[in-house]
Formats: C-alpha cells, sequence, structure tokens
C-alpha cells in the first residue's frame, strides 16, 4: 500500500530535518485533536515513507511551528509592552525632558500606527496589539500636552480628546476593527453629550 502511494504521489524521500518538521506538525495535531486520530497516523505512515514512525528520530509536539510561532509572538509583544510602559513611566515623570520624549512618544506611536496597518494587510496576529499601543501612546501625550499648557482650559481638552476619538474611528473603519470603531464612536457620543450637558 505504502509502495503504490509513493510511486502514485512520486514522492522522494526527504531529508531528516523536514520529515522531523512534518511529524511534528501530524503529532501536534493528533495530540490537540484538530484531525481525527486515524488521519494522523495515516499520515504520520504517509510521511515516514513505509518505516516506522518510533524508528525516526524522537519527534515532540512543543517542536511543531505552530507552538513555536506562539511563544516567539508572546515574546515580541512582552518586550514592546514593557518598552511603551517603561517609556510612558520616564514621560510622565521626568518633566525637563518633556519636549524631545513628547517627540520620541509621538514617533513611537507612529511607527507602531504604520505597522499597524502593515500587518493587518498580511492578517497578522501582531497588528492589533501594534494599535492597541500606538491608540495607547497618543491619548497619553493628549493628556500630557493639555496637563503642561493647556491645564484647565476644557476647549483644548475637549480638542485632544475629539482628535484621539478620531483616530480611533478612521483607524478602525480603514482597518476594519470593531472595537476601535466602537471606541471612537462612543468617545464622540460622550463628549458631544458632555457638552450638551454643559449648554443646559
Amino acid at each position: 500500500m505504502m509502495i503504490y502511494l509513493k510511486q502514485m504521489f512520486g514522492a522522494k524521500t526527504m531529508t531528516n530535518p523536514r520529515k522531523k518538521i512534518i511529524l511534528n506538525e501530524i503529532l501536534f495535531w493528533k495530540q490537540n485533536k484538530l484531525l481525527p486520530e486515524h488521519y494522523c497516523d495515516f499520515l504520520a505512515a504517509l510521511y515516514a515513507e513505509g518505516a516506522d514512525v518510533e524508528e525516526l528520530e524522537p519527534v515532540h509536539h512543543k517542536q511543531a511551528i505552530l507552538p513555536s510561532e506562539k511563544r516567539r509572538l508572546l515574546l515580541v509583544i512582552a518586550g514592546i509592552c514593557i518598552a511603551v510602559i517603561t517609556l510612558l513611566s520616564i514621560y510622565f515623570t521626568i518633566a525637563s525632558l518633556m519636549i524631545i520624549l513628547t517627540v520620541v512618544v509621538g514617533t513611537a506611536a507612529m511607527i507602531l500606527l504604520l505597522t499597524a496597518f502593515r500587518m493587518a494587510r498580511k492578517n497578522d496576529l501582531l497588528a492589533p496589539v501594534f494599535h492597541l499601543l500606538a491608540a495607547i501612546l497618543l491619548f497619553s501625550m493628549s493628556i500630557r500636552i493639555y496637563t503642561t499648557y493647556f491645564n484647565g482650559n476644557n476647549i483644548a481638552l475637549f480638542c485632544l480628546i475629539a482628535a484621539n476619538c478620531g483616530v480611533w474611528l478612521w483607524s478602525g473603519l480603514k482597518m476594519k476593527l470593531l472595537y476601535f470603531t466602537v471606541s471612537g464612536v462612543l468617545g464622540f457620543l460622550a463628549l458631544i453629550s458632555y457638552y450638551i450637558i454643559n449648554l443646559l
């Protein structure tokens, strides 16, 4: 049967690293019940090219591509979040470097936003994270500018929050992120309600 399948598909002997990657994936599917067990056994036998799977180099589900991609994503997200938190803590505590740090925070927010747009086109899982961090940086920058230069000026605060809501709404619609679109709309509604209540 296996000889017939090899002749039918024109299978060639795979190198050990490639074979090991494929068998790791099949083992991962089997252990996480992504495919029925008998399918996984059949695929493992097929890619083992007739040899017993046990006779090959040991395989482990943790070496599969999917878990390693998840680990990489988690490390990248954790590193970026720590960098953003550190930047914001410096930004709100060191008043003497306010202008320089505002430029740094604004630049970081723009880089994260542009990166999020590029990643969204490729359906990358990091796109929403980058988008969220960019929004946090922009909002923090707005608050810092308000407290430093316009403290007590309600019109300036209104304009800064409206600008943030506009960015959320625009980028939410552009990237088809429902939570940003909803946040932008709710922000605008809250601002309009606050303005109407103050007029009464």
